[in-house]
């Protein structure tokens, strides 16, 4: 007898419901995951702004991690842009057990963010787990193409692997999941 045990899909917690979440909800739907956009402003978290979420949640950072309780198999991307939500987002799903924490915005952008969150108390052990800016280095220009960038970024990490090119690979090409 032999049996296939498949658990939950890997699901994708995304802070700020901006263009980017939409692109980054899509891509990773097609690939089979489960996604949740939260924004605290109900304005933004809308049906209409992200119909590919499979949830969407109005509430503040502190309260969307409580609910959601992310797991080993959750990446967590904030997009907000906002201290008000960016360190209470970062902080809390850095002391949770995601496998990966993606923030985006620019270097200076996450040099600020860096001292926020040391400000708030985050160990630099800690906040070194934050990939940001949170994705792979292709190029992106729009928010379908920043949402490739950081959702490959995504896989590789829950891969393993560096995120390179296929052709500089020494192992195998297809990765099982750890």
């Amino acid at each position: 007898m032999f049996a296939d045990v498949y658990g939950p899909p890997p699901r994708l917690l995304v802070f700020g419901a901006i263009d980017t979440s939409e692109a980054l909800c899509r891509a990773a739907k097609a690939i089979g995951w489960r996604t949740v956009v939260t924004d605290p402003r109900g304005k933004f978290a809308t049906r209409d702004r992200v119909p590919s979420a499979d949830e969407l949640i109005v509430g503040w950072p502190e309260d969307v991690l409580a609910q959601v309780e992310p797991d080993a198999a959750t990446a967590i991307v904030v997009l907000t842009h906002d201290d008000r939500f960016d360190v209470p987002a970062l902080a809390g799903a850095l002391a949770g057990d995601a496998f990966y924490v993606g923030a985006l915005g620019s270097r200076r952008n996450q040099a600020r963010r860096r001292e926020r969150l040391l400000e708030a108390g985050v160990a630099e052990e800690a906040i070194d787990r934050i990939a940001g800016p949170a994705g792979l280095d292709i190029g992106a220009d729009t928010p379908a193409e920043t949402a490739l960038s950081i959702l490959t970024e995504i896989l590789a990490v829950r891969a393993g692997r560096a995120g390179g090119p296929l052709k500089e690979a020494a192992g195998r090409i297809h990765a099982e999941v750890v």
